[in-house]
């Protein structure tokens, strides 16, 4: 029996990778001639690059960059054989990497990013993968085109600072210097975010606030993505700033739409194919997957949601594990999910729910498979 096991991580208790060992040791236990074939997932967040690599077998490499607020970040990225990089903009910017004492969202810059994105130009990528979870930014990807060469300028021709906050001083964008390089490498962004770049709905008003930005530096944050696209627009002859995916990751998705462009496509499914989930679920009699926790917000766009869909596809029915389940979660059976089951025995507290994770979903996946194995025999 061909058992395929595609988790998201769960986070700040388990990696993918080490959720879907815990799984499936859980499905060894109930059913040890079991045949598990473990594709751990990601959806563009972090563990991006850890799922990728998981399911592939590429390279760690890591480079030192700047960090959110310009502090030296030494950030992993992956490599695979085909010359494809893979990196996290949350390796170099990420929202994690800064206690929420220190969090400056007018000072922070994405530039970062596009220093691990020269490294990869530097090792001959061809293809470059680029998720956009966890920002800490938003400055419209102004400080990932800077590494690249592209010059924003204030009315008296000096460089402006970095951050989003310096962008209603923005007069002049000069590309001159912008990295001839770009123009041979595939880009694709790997997101689960459609938002625009600016207004109610954009990457200031609708994640700013999360990134620690008060309500008077939201709408400075706006006004100076606004100031950017309009020039942008007049120095391209396009304004992708209501383009799909323009306000991922404080903007950066304009970025990748003006400058890179770029492809965008859903994480889960660029990490679905990289693992070659569709393949493995072939033959397949069951399907696991979960992440922390499950709601009805996780059709959109989230890992289990594109784990099902592969599933459906192939007849192979899906459970998932879940730290937590939303009131509203029996809205997953609709998008393909089986069924759905947290993972604590009782009341626990968060701290025992993250220490005793991979025990959990080791005892939940043997619970299912006991009862699947139970179910099937009454069927013969």
């Amino acid at each position: 029996m061909k058992i395929v096991i595609a988790p998201d991580s769960f986070k700040e208790s388990l990696s993918a990778p080490d959720a879907a060992a815990a799984i499936a040791r859980g499905v060894k236990q109930a059913y040890p001639g079991a045949r598990t074939v473990c594709i751990p997932m990601a959806d563009g967040g972090e563990g991006t690059v850890e799922a990728v690599l998981a399911a592939t077998g590429g390279q760690w490499r890591t480079s030192q960059v700047r960090g959110a607020l310009g502090e030296p970040v030494q950030a992993s990225w992956g490599w695979l054989d085909d010359g494809t990089a893979v990196i996290e903009m949350a390796a170099a910017a990420g929202l994690e990497q800064t206690p929420p004492a220190q969090r400056d969202p007018l000072r922070a810059s994405s530039r970062g990013v596009g220093e691990l994105l020269c490294a990869a130009l530097d090792a001959g990528a061809r293809r470059v993968i680029l998720g956009l979870g966890g920002s800490s930014t938003t400055d419209g990807g102004a400080g990932l085109l800077a590494a690249l060469g592209v010059r924003f300028l204030d009315a008296q021709g000096r460089d402006l600072p970095p951050g989003g906050g310096a962008l209603p001083q923005l007069h002049r964008i000069d590309t001159g210097q912008l990295d001839a390089r770009l123009a041979q490498v595939r880009i694709e962004i790997a997101s689960d975010v459609d938002n625009p770049l600016c207004g109610p709905q954009g990457a200031a008003h609708t994640f700013g606030p999360q990134k620690g930005a008060t309500p008077d530096q939201v709408t400075l944050l706006d006004s100076g993505l606004a100031r950017l696209a309009d020039l942008c627009a007049s120095h391209l002859g396009r304004d992708p700033r209501h383009a799909p995916g323009a306000g991922a990751a404080g903007g950066l998705g304009y970025a990748a739409h003006a400058f890179l462009n770029a492809d965008f496509r859903p994480g889960v499914e660029v990490v679905a194919e990289l693992g070659k989930l569709a393949q493995a679920m072939e033959g397949a009699a069951l399907a696991f997957t979960g992440e922390g926790r499950m709601d009805a917000q996780t059709l959109r766009g989230k890992t289990p949601a594109g784990v099902a869909r592969i599933a459906r596809q192939a007849g192979v029915p899906v459970v998932a594990l879940a730290g937590s389940l939303g009131e509203d979660y029996p809205a997953l059976h609709a998008g393909g999910i089986t069924a759905a089951f947290s993972l604590a025995p009782g009341p626990v507290t968060l701290e025992q729910a993250c220490d005793n994770a991979a025990q959990y979903l080791c005892d939940r996946a043997r619970d299912v498979m006991q009862l699947w194995l139970a179910a099937g025999k009454r069927m013969l």
